[in-house]
């Protein structure tokens, strides 16, 4: 009988309260993963670049700039690429089922987000083939089911064209991977000329510039030039990281990190309340034998470990169903949530399983130790 297989037995012993303790550990770690693998996808801001830089209207990202911005930003020292976008937000058939289009000069969008998006040379030609092409990214295809070739109809919200529609038609012409799974590719990009030729109002005008900096030209130190170039202009702009942009536009709706830690940590407090005071009454269950334990010589430092090894078997068990449970959720789930677990959310959740297996098993632990022999056979 070995220390591991008598903690395994121990935990075992009373068969419903350990899959109680399994299944509220599996459930605290499902959270954690799922609330990690979304911050990790597309949907969070690890996602994002640092380097690519996005120039958008001081005012707010409503307000369009001018073309003529690009000259000058293309101008400016530490640039290397420059490209403009225009955003097209509508629905397919229903106004839940939203689609953003990024409408960008084919050659330019190569030049500064073609490694992020995995936008090869044969997808770009595609876009040439036609005005109304679109290249669709990998999740948005598999959730709205479309294959290259589809023609779609996308309704706008408020970009409307020069005859008073807002239904605007496409054919996919390819479908870019991302260079990641933690790409965001739930959107799709259109050609800027089609948009631009047929729009009713802001014509040659971009929403945003995304900018690639020179290698060694630091973005921090870019951001600020480009904004000082524009300043005394009649639209100032402020330059930032993707990065920054995408957490300033989550936080528009809410701060998602400070909501996703505030449930995981409001699960795994609770958790370590239900376990700590789980293990210390079954450690009162089992005094006389504690007791036994130490009349034969068993050091009570021995006697620590084999309870932290029950605790540790409940957590490893349970974490390990939890980030199973994730695993399936980040491959089957809907594309929309961009749920990835990496390896860094695992390595996280293997460092809590320690940490807690620890936390819970120390107040019981530190009992057992602490127990007289004589009081021990006394509760028999």
């Amino acid at each position: 009988m070995t220390w591991l297989r008598l903690a395994r037995k121990n935990a075992a012993r009373k068969p419903l309260r350990l899959a109680l303790l399994v299944f509220s550990v599996a459930i605290a770690f499902l959270i954690h993963g799922l609330t990690a693998s979304f911050l990790a996808g597309s949907q969070g801001s690890s996602a994002a670049s640092d380097d690519l830089l996005g120039v958008m209207s001081a005012a707010g990202p409503a307000q369009p700039l001018p073309l003529s911005y690009m000259p000058r930003l293309e101008a400016e020292p530490g640039v290397a690429a420059v490209s403009h976008v225009a955003r097209l937000r509508g629905f397919l058939d229903r106004e839940t089922n939203v689609i953003a289009i990024a409408a960008v000069d084919p050659t330019r969008a190569a030049a500064v987000n073609g490694p992020e998006l995995g936008l090869t040379p044969t997808l770009m030609t595609s876009l040439d083939e036609s005005r109304d092409s679109l290249l669709a990214g990998r999740a948005l295809a598999e959730e709205q089911g479309w294959a290259v070739g589809d023609s779609v109809a996308v309704t706008a919200f408020t970009m409307a064209q020069k005859d008073g529609s807002r239904v605007w038609r496409f054919r996919i012409a390819g479908i870019f991977e991302g260079a990641s799974a933690s790409t965001d590719t739930y959107f799709a990009i259109a050609r800027y000329e089609y948009i631009n030729a047929l729009r009713a109002n802001g014509t040659d005008t971009a929403d945003v510039f995304a900018v690639r900096p020179e290698p060694g030209t630091s973005a921090s130190t870019l951001a600020p030039a480009i904004d000082a170039q524009f300043a005394n202009s009649s639209a100032p702009t402020r330059t930032q990281s993707e990065k920054q942009f995408l957490e300033a536009f989550l936080r528009q709706f809410a701060d998602v990190k400070l909501i996703t830690g505030l449930v995981t940590s409001a699960a795994f407090i609770t958790l370590l309340m239900i376990i700590t005071n789980t293990m210390v009454f079954a450690v009162r269950e089992r005094r006389f034998e504690t007791g036994v334990l130490k009349a034969l010589g068993v050091p009570p430092a021995r006697i620590a470990v084999l309870i932290l090894g029950e605790t540790g078997f409940v957590f490893v068990i349970g974490g390990a169903m939890g980030l199973g449970l994730t695993g399936l959720a980040a491959l089957f789930g809907p594309p929309a949530l961009g749920l990835v677990l990496t390896g860094p959310v695992i390595a996280e959740a293997l460092l809590l399983m320690a940490g807690f297996a620890l936390l819970t098993g120390l107040l019981p632990a530190w009992s057992a130790m602490r127990i007289p022999v004589i009081a021990a056979f006394r509760k028999r």
